[in-house]
């Protein structure tokens, strides 16, 4: 992990600023774009958008990106639980 950002060669010009990642307790994570992802099998995907939401959970059915369906999970398991006592 670079130290300074004289250790990587990808730095910023001076007119570009660092990405910004918003990460949230539950949910995913929030990137400035446009951005480009690699996956675990090398291939990569991009998207121009001006925020991209990357899912954390692995739930999606658009993996890499975020389509909600942790809300489903999370408002199901609540009602499930509260329904057996």
């Amino acid at each position: 992990m670079p130290n300074s950002p004289s250790d990587t060669p990808d730095t910023p010009g001076p007119q570009e600023a660092p990405r910004r990642i918003k990460i949230q307790r539950r949910g995913p994570l929030l990137v400035e774009g446009p951005v480009e992802v690699e996956l675990e099998d090398g291939t990569t995907v991009s998207s121009d958008r001006f925020r991209v939401a990357l899912c954390t959970c692995h739930r999606s059915r658009r993996y890499p990106w975020c389509d909600t369906s942790h809300r489903a999970r999370s408002a199901g398991s609540a009602e499930g639980s509260a329904g057996k006592e």
